[in-house]
């Protein structure tokens, strides 16, 4: 971390003619009346993290800007030079409803240009598994997409996807960062060629919608007779997801119309979110007012989805991303069975998602890779394994991947099979929440937990080391009383038996993450998180379930052992 000098010197660095006027004069004030805030603003660049770029948007090296997203650019426009050769480079660039996004996109398509790369720019905003999907359908080398996700208001990012539609991974992630630290600002050309920016729309728009109908279309019975509220909360996929229900055949969708209109303020939550129930909440009142059959809710940018369907006392439940994932990877396994499994097919997951889904897998006989957290690793594996059919697969936090026609968490076409399925067990006599309770008594009955502590800034920022630095040091030997049987540092790749002594090697890429097992089952994951100021926890834990009639003896007995298990580490959320 650098000293205070040192960050002196950096933001003096912006004092220079090259920057603007008001970027300058807003240094200098820093500098003299603000210090505190200048440190923030300069103790370090901003890094890729597990899903791109993120940061609050200012001026500064560690804050989004044109300055910051110019440089990254300028060094990816040298990479892929540097990869492909400088003739018949395409890029497509995507933005979302953030502030500032669409100003940005423009810099980031003109310094594309500037450097002699043709730029597919999308007119207006659209959503992240459209520029996924557009990546390959342009036949592009790379993507940007400009969001933030389901980040607070006054942070935006930037996302970058190869030539396969995925978000970069190894090696070029670390390649495309060493080539953009050998830059300087000033190294950036800005001087846009307007001949090499192309504005494009509808024509990709209707590409997209056919795919996500075709994929994430079952066929479902009962769908004029489904009723479905869904809000955008304020976010892109207002620009999909109405159409592809209504495509689709779903007659009865109503919309939030209060969180319809794009607004990177997100004026009517405190969060955009659907992880967070609060966001979903004027949904779930008009759901309940309209006594409809499933709410869904998707973040900004369209990679997250959140739904509520009925539960067993016929009120709206929110669901959590290991939920609906669960249902809808067995949805796929079954429909998958049903056309024949010839033994080279797939689903994934995460490290920190539940462990239902190994389980679940091994109980179809197909195979379910797990990777480090975030989409990028399992849009990889697509590349990894040309020899295997990729199912479908998911992560806890809310994000789902149908097929491999997008290569990122999609939202749009998640949406669409969550309502196939829900749509045909209604028809069925059965819900969607009555096929889930059906998992847990085949599978077994997991919950888990999720518990975020937010530390900003670089104090911050120590603080997180600081804690995963003593977990390491002085490991935990039980949890609720079990003992831990299996310690999986992806630090040193190393998984290790605390009682034995043995250790084996894990084939991941290594990532800050600390893993305990205990005996009966129980799981604690501690990681950073790679978008926000975050230390987060994750606990799982399971037991059996005889008949779907028992979940809620079970759900109890397991939510208990969660809170035992969150006092004894003083976690409580």
């Amino acid at each position: 971390m650098q000293s205070d000098k040192a960050i002196l010197e950096t933001a003096r660095t912006w004092l220079s003619d090259f920057f603007d006027p008001a970027v300058k004069k807003e240094i200098q004030d820093l500098i003299d009346h603000n210090p505190e805030d200048l440190k923030d603003r300069f103790y370090k660049d901003l890094e890729f993290g597990t899903g791109g770029m993120r940061g609050v948007m200012g001026t500064g090296t560690n804050r989004i800007n044109q300055y910051t997203l110019g440089k990254s650019t300028q060094g990816l426009s040298q990479y892929l030079q540097k990869t492909y050769g400088k003739d018949g480079l395409k890029v497509v660039i995507a933005y979302d409803c953030r502030h500032n996004s669409q100003s940005l996109a423009r810099t980031v398509a003109e310094v594309f240009s500037a450097n002699g790369i043709q730029v597919y720019l999308f007119s207006e905003l659209r959503t992240t598994p459209e520029l996924s999907f557009a990546v390959r359908y342009l036949g592009c080398h790379a993507g940007v997409v400009l969001t933030a996700s389901h980040n607070p208001p006054e942070y935006n990012g930037y996302k970058v996807y190869w030539t396969d539609g995925g978000q970069i991974v190894p090696p070029q992630d670390g390649e495309i960062i060493a080539e953009i630290n050998r830059l300087d600002f000033s190294d950036v050309r800005f001087e846009a060629n307007p001949d090499l920016i192309t504005l494009i729309d509808k024509e990709v728009d209707e590409a997209f919608i056919e795919a996500s109908v075709a994929n994430g279309s079952i066929g479902a019975a009962g769908r004029d007779q489904f009723s479905i509220v869904f809000t955008s909360l304020h976010g892109t996929s207002i620009t999909a997801i109405p159409e592809v229900l209504k495509r689709a055949g779903y007659p009865n969708v109503t919309v939030i119309e209060e969180q319809a209109k794009p607004d990177g303020s997100f004026p009517t939550v405190k969060s955009p979110n659907p992880e967070e129930p609060e966001a979903l909440a004027m949904a779930l009142e008009k759901g309940e007012a309209l006594g409809a059959d499933m709410v869904v809710g998707t973040d900004p940018d369209s990679d997250r989805l959140g739904i509520a369907v009925r539960n067993a006392e016929g009120r709206l439940e929110l669901l959590n991303g290991n939920q609906t994932m669960v249902l809808m990877t067995r949805f796929l396994l079954d429909k998958q069975k049903a056309a024949g499994l010839k033994g080279n097919e797939y689903v994934a997951s995460t490290i920190v998602s539940t462990p239902m889904m190994p389980a679940m897998a091994k109980a179809y006989g197909v195979e379910c890779k797990t990777s480090l957290t975030g989409f990028k690793w399992i849009a990889k594996m697509i590349v990894d394994y040309p020899d295997q059919h990729f199912i479908g697969g998911g992560e806890e936090s809310f994000g789902f991947m149908v097929g491999d026609f997008v290569r990122d968490k999609d939202a749009v076409t998640s949406t669409l099979l969550a309502c196939e399925i829900a749509a045909q067990a209604k028809a069925d006599g059965s819900s969607f929440y009555q096929e889930l309770l059906q998992c847990y008594a085949d599978f077994g009955c997991y919950r888990e937990r999720l518990v975020s502590l937010t530390k900003k800034g670089m104090d911050g920022a120590a603080e997180i080391a600081q804690m995963m630095k003593d977990f390491r040091e002085n490991p935990l030997k039980t949890l609720d009383g079990s003992e831990v049987v299996r310690i999986d540092d992806y630090n040193t790749a190393v998984s290790r038996d605390p009682r034995s002594g043995e250790t084996a090697p894990i084939d991941l890429p290594r990532s800050n993450v600390l893993i305990y097992t205990t005996a009966d089952g129980t799981r604690l994951a501690a990681r950073p998180s790679g978008t926000e100021p975050k230390i987060k926890f994750y606990v799982s834990v399971n037991g059996p379930l005889d008949t779907p009639d028992g979940y809620e003896q079970a759900k109890t007995a397991l939510e208990a052992k969660i809170d035992r298990v969150l006092a004894e580490l003083n976690l409580e959320a």
